[in-house]
């Protein structure tokens, strides 16, 4: 009997290779439809679908805030849910897949009407955002079901975060070279070129080619969703709550929900990774139309956003290294103050060069920028564990108020920047924008980030769990099993 405990102990805290790889793969999908979308589906509804810039402003910041709302609401639901033969999450993200995939797809459709494109983005956007939510709240709650131990999540998490900027970059690339010919000069005519717009000789063939590259990639993407998911359910298994038989039942969402946002860990937690995810978000929306229109790199922008990318990639095993090593806060701090200086150097120093030394630059703090949040978010739970230990349930109301409060600031960030560009005077479907679109695009690369990672990281400051706080905690829930 104690070798059978002592082996039920050990299969809650250790992970095989092969689950921690099942379990990343199924995240990577969710970072492959989120690069396309957030590198390129601005430049689609204003130069491929063709809405005015107002509109387009319209469908980002509410199907961003659409997405928010939902979260909590899956959120709740989630924690309603009934255990089953496959878990209590699985049966959500296995349900939604084949519905989200429909719905990306017709995303990056262009309708055969034009009064009515608004809504038929608006609603799709809004669709996507809803299903995209209810996989990623209970996969991103999974992290909790695991393992129990902290090291073995913390390494899950890697895993993942490595996989989803594998999948990030993946995204990039299918999109980005995929759809580079439908932002080249090409198809401005040079007669035209004075004017700035497509000239009538161009056609509908040329229209028509946009858009099916669009699609084409959107087919490709669909399918590797549908094909990381069914990965991720073959390979990995889902524990019952490992506390569940020294808690009481669970709690009702409208409490947990008042006790999570009481929580002073993680108010700061989320706060300082609002503004910084606000940031990167402002410089993926608007990145290939500042190479495209304000420095004159639209023939190399598919792949500068690689190189970010890859550079990402690359880095997060050596984040992983260096969090172990000093600190989940002090590699947040070194990792993302990193990227403020290149930012400003790419709007104010534009040629192709100094280009890719910001992108292997910026790329090793978006590595720290996404794995960070991810890794310190379960010693946030571990740490409302331990303050209110007659709980159980409230993982998931953690897990989609963090993706609630990003998500509703990115979608405000994202239509105060579209709008931005209306107010310049942004030429929808031009080969060439007027200067202060030129400038305003620079502000929205260089100035705005640097402002937003600047309040990120003074609120993380008095992030209160430190690495002693996070043994003592470890060692506490210890006891409790």
């Amino acid at each position: 009997n104690l070798r059978t405990l002592h082996g039920q102990k050990r299969s809650l805290k250790e992970l095989s290779v092969c689950s921690k790889l099942c379990f990343a793969i199924g995240g990577a999908p969710n970072q492959v439809a989120g690069s396309a979308t957030a590198f390129f589906l601005q430049i689609y509804l204003l130069d491929i679908a063709q809405i005015n810039p107002f509109q387009a402003s319209v469908v980002l910041f509410v199907g961003k805030a659409w997405g928010a709302i939902t979260d909590p609401i899956v959120g709740f639901f989630i924690t309603k849910s009934k255990w089953t033969k496959i878990g209590r999450l699985m049966p959500w993200m296995m349900g939604c897949t084949p519905f989200m995939v429909v719905s990306y797809f017709y995303l990056w459709f262009v309708p055969p009407f034009t009064s009515g494109r608004f809504i038929w983005y608006l609603g799709f956007y809004c669709l996507y955002q809803t299903l995209i939510t209810c996989f990623h709240v209970p996969y991103s709650a999974l992290t909790m079901f695991l393992s129990t131990d902290q090291r073995e999540r913390d390494s899950a998490t890697a895993y993942r975060m490595t996989a989803e900027v594998l999948g990030t970059l993946v995204g990039a690339a299918i999109q980005g070279q995929i759809v580079a010919s439908a932002h080249t000069l090409k198809h401005c005519p040079h007669r035209n070129l004075t004017t700035g717009h497509l000239g009538n000789s161009s056609g509908t063939e040329v229209i028509r080619s946009m858009k099916e590259v669009y699609m084409i990639a959107a087919g490709v993407i669909g399918g590797l969703f549908l094909v990381c998911t069914v990965v991720m359910f073959l390979g990995v298994k889902e524990r019952d709550d490992p506390y569940a038989s020294k808690t009481d039942k669970a709690i009702p969402f409208h409490k947990g929900f008042i006790l999570v946002m009481k929580h002073g860990s993680f108010l700061t937690l989320t706060a300082a990774f609002l503004f910084i995810s606000v940031a990167i978000q402002l410089i993926q929306s608007n990145f290939v139309l500042f190479c495209t229109y304000a420095v004159e790199l639209r023939d190399h922008f598919q792949n500068i956003v690689l190189t970010i990318l890859m550079s990402a990639a690359v880095s997060i095993p050596f984040w992983q290294w260096f969090l172990e090593k000093f600190g989940k806060k002090t590699a947040a701090f070194c990792g993302i103050t990193w990227i403020m200086p290149f930012t400003v150097m790419l709007a104010f120093i534009p040629n192709l060069i100094v280009a890719y030394v910001v992108a292997v630059s910026s790329g090793i703090s978006v590595a720290a920028s996404l794995l960070l949040p991810w890794s310190m978010l379960p010693d946030v739970v571990d740490d409302f564990r331990l303050a209110n230990r007659s709980s159980k349930g409230h993982e998931a109301i953690f897990y989609s108020l963090y993706a609630f409060f990003t998500k509703f600031a990115a979608g405000i960030s994202l239509g105060v920047s579209t709008l931005c560009l209306q107010f310049a005077g942004y030429d929808t479907g031009a080969c060439r924008q007027p200067p202060p679109v030129v400038y305003t695009l620079k502000l929205l690369i260089g100035a705005a980030p640097v402002a937003c990672i600047t309040t990120g990281l003074m609120i993380l400051l008095v992030y209160p769990i430190s690495e002693d706080v996070r043994l003592r905690n470890k060692l506490a829930l210890e006891e409790l099993r």
